[in-house]
């Protein structure tokens, strides 16, 4: 089959374009998937130039979220049968799950949800990263609560624009950070209810004149630096920050969030697959199955940016590397 193979941390030229072998089911639960979609996330990126969390495991296969079809199964699979359309999270990261910049990968039967009916396959690629990342940063670190307030930064982003929609749901009143115009009208039409330009706005003055002074009460950080420690200023006493990159702040800024009593939290949804934490993968899928229901009740929203063929990795890496993408970008396999 063709895949995509990491042979050395460093640039996209160490990516490689490649036929290896089929994989094989190898345990009874085990599900061999026909992949025709493949998510591109930052975190390839970054697995990327590192060789992955495990380096001695190369050569490997990134991309963590995928879709396809079930082609196989193993004697215990329950759940599934052939030619089900399934996406899921899974692998990329250089443990012993593949990756998914490939015609083919095995999953376990517990970790795959069923594709939105609704969906195509790349739109369904696109989501379970991104969106199990903004359903742990809101619901179960922060514990976004109805007719509270939210600053999601960088809210046409991938991770950010489904936290908007995903922090509507809930109830809550949302600012959120962009770059230009086109993408402020994209977080309007996804019911932002205030949207901030940061390149010609203060972003910490203009939430706290809409808080009146107070700060919101989550803050919700997608981008990290300079942002994570300023955002502290943007959020009210006893308030929450969460963020998906490390805290490497100035003593003042701790500070200031010690004397404000400000929660600082800090949200990684690899974490399951790294430490093979099975019951919180299931739990990961269970996001999916409710985003599902979201896409039935037509209350969610996908939007792809690009679409690239499995042959031009190396330009879909080189966009997400460079960042301000809107929304997602896809290999399609």
């Amino acid at each position: 089959m063709k895949a995509i193979l990491l042979t050395a941390p460093g640039s996209v030229d160490c990516l490689k374009l490649t036929e290896i072998p089929m994989p094989k089911i190898s345990y009874p639960n085990g599900v061999l998937i026909r992949l025709k979609a493949a998510g591109i996330n930052p975190v390839d990126y970054k697995m990327r130039q590192r060789g992955g969390f495990f380096p001695d495991h190369l050569p490997i296969i990134l991309g963590c979220d995928g879709t396809g079809y079930v082609e196989a199964m193993g004697e215990n699979v329950t759940r599934f049968k052939v030619g089900d359309e399934v996406y899921f999270f899974n692998g990329g990261i250089g443990n012993e799950e593949s990756g998914n910049y490939a015609e083919y990968t095995v999953v376990h039967q517990d970790y795959l949800a069923f594709k939105p009916a609704t969906l195509s396959m790349a739109e369904a690629a696109s989501l379970p990263l991104a969106w199990i990342t903004a359903w742990e940063s809101l619901i179960d670190r922060a514990q976004l609560q109805t007719h509270q307030t939210v600053l999601i930064h960088a809210g046409a982003g991938g991770v950010g624009y489904l936290a908007i929609q995903l922090a509507k749901r809930l109830g809550a009143q949302v600012v959120t950070t962009v770059s230009d115009a086109a993408k402020a009208q994209f977080v309007r039409e996804l019911g932002a209810d205030q949207v901030i330009n940061y390149r010609d706005t203060d972003f910490v003055k203009a939430c706290l004149e809409w808080t009146k002074g107070q700060g919101v009460d989550v803050c919700f950080d997608t981008v990290g630096g300079d942002v994570t420690c300023r955002s502290l200023e943007a959020t009210r006493v006893y308030g929450k920050l969460v963020t998906l990159l490390d805290l490497s702040c100035p003593d003042s800024a701790f500070k200031l969030a010690r004397m404000r009593n400000i929660s600082l939290i800090q949200e990684l949804m690899l974490t399951p697959l790294y430490l093979g934490m099975s019951e919180a993968r299931i739990k990961q899928r269970m996001m999916l199955e409710e985003a599902n229901r979201l896409f039935e009740q037509q209350q969610l929203r996908i939007h792809v940016s690009q679409i690239f063929p499995l042959s031009e990795f190396a330009q879909a890496h080189h966009l997400i590397e460079q960042g301000h993408v809107q929304g997602k970008l896809v290999l399609e396999i």
